[in-house]
Formats: structure tokens, sequence, C-alpha cells
């Protein structure tokens, strides 16, 4: 084809590709990096490290951070490693990889799985650790293999298909039952029927396979039931383009209500339930991690009303901002929303929480688009004089 297009055209050979043109390339990118980096004020980070089928290992450090109101993810290094992972050893490794990008002082928090040697490794870092929440929940799920009877009931399911797929005539006569059935939980016919079929008779009280019952099939249904969530919690935060740490708390909090043992449970519901949230509720308990949750899910405009005291994580992002080199003019905004707040102190505590929705409002698309937010102090003044002479 490139022949085709220019004869006179010479492409590089491959050693002149790997080792000349891509080499360049790559310093070329990296300077860019470096140079925009300088102009990001708060960057978090998402580390990983892992194996490959040939036994080499890998570490992973990768950047966020919002620039010019969009948010962008940088995959600083991808490297292999030869020494041991322990904690100190990977904290030494992304230690050198954050003071060669020139962003050690800017980090926010660190999202990492939930290993021993991760934890220690950002403790030594002193950074905000979040535990990965996809992991989190791959957690909470496994934790139901510790009950005695969701135990035996996966054990005798397991039987039945390891015994079918060895069996080729057990194969070929449930193919035949199943017919269009493609969902397991709908094949409790099909495997019935398979399992009365005259040519498996023999083959079955020879190997005696465990028999699936009908209230096997309901403990099925039940566990579907109440463990899709976790699932679909999965996606929700594995999402590329907008997950955030401001997701974790509200889902937590519709898992907790999910995972509640009510009367009607069974045994087995009640044993999956308290299984799964005896391991969740653990997660996210220290105060530091819990304020900065907090203080993520009020900024997320998706969730900012599932925080359950808002009014103190706002009031902790305002000290924090306070205390950081903001515009004269956020400054002033923030003098109003005092002022606001003072003279509704003697109102109803609607009037209240109007004036102060205006300033949270006001705020958070300076935080959005990293623009002086407009002088509108009369106008906040105007309306909650206004919603006064209502009430």
């Amino acid at each position: 084809m490139t022949r085709a297009l220019n004869p006179k055209y010479t492409p590089p050979s491959r050693d002149t590709l790997s080792n000349v043109l891509i080499p360049a390339w790559y310093k070329v990118e990296k300077a860019n990096l470096i140079m925009q980096l300088t102009t990001v004020g708060k960057l978090a980070l998402t580390s990983d490290s892992w194996t490959s089928l040939s036994q080499d290992h890998y570490l992973t450090v990768t950047a966020h951070y919002i620039l010019e109101g969009e948010t962008r993810q940088k995959v600083l290094t991808t490297k292999a490693v030869y020494e041991a992972q322990t904690g100190p050893i990977v904290a030494e490794e992304i230690s050198e990889v954050l003071q060669e990008f020139g962003i050690m002082d800017k980090i926010v928090a660190v999202t990492v799985d939930n290993t021993a040697n991760m934890d220690v490794a950002i403790k030594r870092l002193q950074f905000i650790k979040l535990g990965c929440f996809a992991h989190t929940l791959n957690l909470g799920a496994q934790s139901i293999h510790s009950v005695a009877s969701v135990a035996n009931w996966t054990a005798k399911i397991q039987n039945i298909v390891v015994w079918m797929r060895r069996s080729s005539m057990a194969k070929t006569v449930l193919r035949e039952k199943q017919q269009v059935l493609k969902r397991f939980l709908e094949q409790y016919p099909a495997i019935q029927a398979a399992s009365l079929d005259q040519r498996l008779r023999k083959p079955m009280d020879r190997d005696r396979p465990a028999r699936l019952t009908e209230e096997d099939f309901r403990k099925g249904e039940d566990f579907v039931h109440r463990m899709r969530i976790l699932y679909t919690s999965t996606l929700c935060v594995s999402y590329e383009k907008s997950p955030t740490c401001g997701q974790v708390l509200p889902i937590l909090q519709k898992l907790e209500k999910h995972f509640t043992v009510v009367e009607d449970d069974t045994v087995f519901v009640s044993s999956i339930k308290q299984a799964v949230w005896q391991n969740l509720s653990k997660r996210y308990q220290r105060d530091d991690i819990r304020s900065f949750l907090e203080e993520a899910t009020a900024l997320d405009p998706r969730f900012k009303h599932k925080v359950e005291d808002s009014s103190t994580a706002w009031v902790r992002i305002k000290e924090k901002l306070m205390a950081a080199d903001l515009p004269e003019s956020t400054q002033e905004l923030f003098a109003a929303d005092d002022e606001l707040k003072m003279k509704s102190t003697e109102s109803s505590k609607f009037t209240f929480n109007q004036s102060y929705a205006l300033s949270k409002f006001t705020l958070e698309r300076h935080l959005l688009s990293h623009k002086p937010p407009p002088d509108n102090r009369q106008e906040q003044s105007s309306n909650t004089r206004h919603i006064c002479r209502k009430q």
C-alpha cells in the first residue's frame, strides 16, 4: 500500500521505529505532560501491580486531574519491577515516579486495591488511601463462601455441573431437552427431564451425583436476587466516563438497605445478607477517609443530597478553600454567605436553607468551571429578603 501511494517513500525499519522514533516521541510527550502538570493544582492517583503469564511483575501509576473544566487521565508509567513488592519497595517506586513528574506535593488521594503491601506503601507516602471500590465489592461478594449453607448449596451445583461436563451422553441429552432455554434458572425442567431420561439412568446410578430439588432452585433465585446489586454497583463504578469517589457513600447506603435482614427472610437469605454486609461495613470507616468521601459526595452534582450531614461537609469544604489561595471574588462570596446566614438566624429554617443553597450553587459552579463566580451578592440578598417577606 505504501508503494502504491508513494513509490519513492522508504518506511523506517523495525529497529529504527522501536529504538529511535518511539523513544523520541515518548520524550516529547513526557515533556509536554510535565509542563501541563505544572498548571494543575491537585491530582489524584490510581496504582496497581500485576504479574504477567511469563511471571514478570509490572507497576502502573495513573494521574487524574481537572484541566479547563474537563477530567483527564494520564498514565505516568507502566514499568517492570524486579524486587519483591513489599510495602516500602512499592512506596519508593511510586515516589520516584511522582518526583520525576514534579507532583509529589499535589496528591489529594490514591486509589489502590486492598492488599496489605499497598496499604503500607500509601501510609509511608502519607497520602489518603482509598481502597478500590470495585475490589471492595468483590471481597464482599466472596465473603459468602464462608457461610456453611451457601457452601453446601454451591457444592451441590458444582457437582452436577462437573458430572454433566464429563459425560458426553449427559451433554447430548441436556441439549435435546434445553431447546431454546438459555438461562440457568430457567433450565430446571430441562435438567429434570434429562435426569429422568432412560439413557442417563445407569450412569447417574453409578456416579450418584447430587440431585437438585425445588428448594435448591428457590435458593438460586434468592441468591441471584440478592447478589445482582453487587454486579450492577461494580458496573456503575467501572464506567470509564464518570466514576468518582463521590459514588461510594451513596452506593454503600443503598447496599446497607438491601442487605438488612428482615423478618420474612429465610435462613439462607439472612446468612447471605449478614456475611456480605459484615464485610462491607468495615470499609471506609477511618475518620479522614469518611470526611474525604463526604466532601466528595457533596461536591458531586449527582449525589450532593445523599450526604447524611451535608452542612458539616460544606463547612469543611469552605474552610479548606478559605485556607487556599483563592481569587478575591471567591473570598467575597464566602463573606457574603456568612452575612446571609447571620441574617437568617431569626428566620425560619426554610429561609436559611434557601440562602445556604444559593451560596452552594454558586460555589459548585466555580469549582467546576475554575472561573471566578459572578458578583451576585445583591441578587442573593434580594432573593433572601423576598423569601423572608413570603414567610
